[in-house]
């Protein structure tokens, strides 16, 4: 393994993205702050938030939890700027870089990245000159490294390296259930970053807490090769020993979490290779298993002219697609849907296949959700 940017960084990054919530549906602040302080004492550095996450109140609580309590030298902050969703034109895309450093206090970005690209939507960026509007700040001194999120195929992560070789790192969904997945192209992808000498912030490790509960197959085979580790370890150890990966988002959301992830990335140890053997036994049994891959990021909602829940809908579904749970799978259905937000009403509009970076097939799906659930 030769040298690369961010090598030296710790390997477990915190995302806060899917922050503790309260009984009010609004962030626990109390809760993130013991969590920031666990993570810090850890010897941790790197927090990632974005501009869209909760509304802005992600970037908030970054400010309230980390920023105001902390020696803005002792860690390092990434946030993201989002041109196709909350931006109407230049103005207002790049007004959301000057929003996140008012929101979140922090006088400068460590790692600033343009938000998920992908086939969609990645014409904004040129449309609004966001390129070259994130090196003149890096020029002011107000961001310290920039980069892009991405959610495509290899193809355009190729044209864009190319396009712009000054990126200094990428941010990609890498975990050990998307590898070969067709959907998400994780090797191939990783592969092209890596070629073109590029380092890598990996998201969605855990598949959006997928990975945490496996199907039964796969944890039956982790527990045979190590009963005390937890199911969501083998998932960051084996996405943070790859080559040229500057940390490994965990977008955790209790302390509980917090604790278990920093038992084994405290210490980080890559994966040996009989604990690598056991990895590629659960990555066969996930490729003989059709589920839905929504990692709940709920972009395909803010659109939705029908207000329906679609990853709450596919969660239900993969309760009866993973685990066999028919009536578990019907009662999480009931308690997710309301009458004109359901499976069945959906328009097929396609607003949500274009915003979905899974690159789901939404529509078929919900058709087969309303099959399933609405009879």
């Amino acid at each position: 393994m030769e040298g690369y940017f961010g090598e030296n960084t710790p390997k477990l990054g915190f995302g806060l993205m899917r922050l503790p919530k309260g009984k009010n549906g609004t962030i626990d602040l109390e809760q993130t702050k013991q969590m920031v302080d666990r993570f810090m004492a850890a010897g941790q550095t790197y927090f990632d938030t974005a501009y869209v996450y909760d509304g802005g109140d992600s970037e908030r609580a970054a400010k309230a939890a980390l920023v105001d309590r902390y020696p803005r030298e002792s860690f390092t902050l990434a946030t993201k700027l989002c041109a196709w969703m909350g931006a109407h034109n230049e103005q207002t895309a790049k007004q959301q870089f000057y929003t996140s450093l008012e929101r979140t206090g922090a006088g400068y970005f460590d790692y600033y990245l343009l938000h998920a690209l992908q086939a969609g939507n990645y014409t904004s960026y040129d449309k609004y000159h966001i390129w070259d509007f994130v090196k003149e700040q890096q020029q002011k001194g107000l961001i310290k490294h920039w980069g892009f999120s991405f959610h495509a195929g290899p193809e355009l992560l190729d044209q864009l390296l190319t396009e712009h070789p000054d990126a200094e790192f990428v941010q990609l969904q890498l975990n050990y259930a998307d590898w070969e997945n067709p959907n998400v192209t994780a090797r191939a992808n990783y592969e092209v970053a890596r070629r073109h000498g590029k380092s890598i912030v990996v998201m969605e490790p855990v598949k959006g807490g997928a990975l945490a509960t496996p199907p039964k197959a796969v944890q039956e085979a982790f527990l045979a090769a190590d009963p005390d580790a937890s199911f969501a370890s083998w998932a960051i150890r084996y996405a943070a020993s790859l080559d040229g990966i500057i940390t490994v988002l965990s977008g955790m959301s209790n302390l509980e979490q917090m604790e278990d992830n920093l038992s084994y990335m405290k210490e980080f140890k890559p994966l040996d290779e009989k604990e690598r053997l056991v990895i590629q036994k659960a990555q066969e049994i996930i490729n003989g298993i059709k589920s839905i891959p929504c990692t709940a990021c709920h972009y395909c909602t803010a659109g939705c002219p029908k207000q329906i829940p679609i990853p709450e809908i596919f969660a239900a579904r993969n309760k009866q697609i993973l685990w066999g749970q028919l009536e578990e799978g019907k009662a999480a259905y009931a308690q997710a849907v309301r009458p004109g937000s359901t499976a069945s009403d959906c328009i097929a509009c396609g607003q949500c296949e274009r915003a979905c970076p899974q690159q789901i097939d939404v529509i078929t799906r919900l058709k087969d959700c309303a099959v399933q659930f609405d009879g």
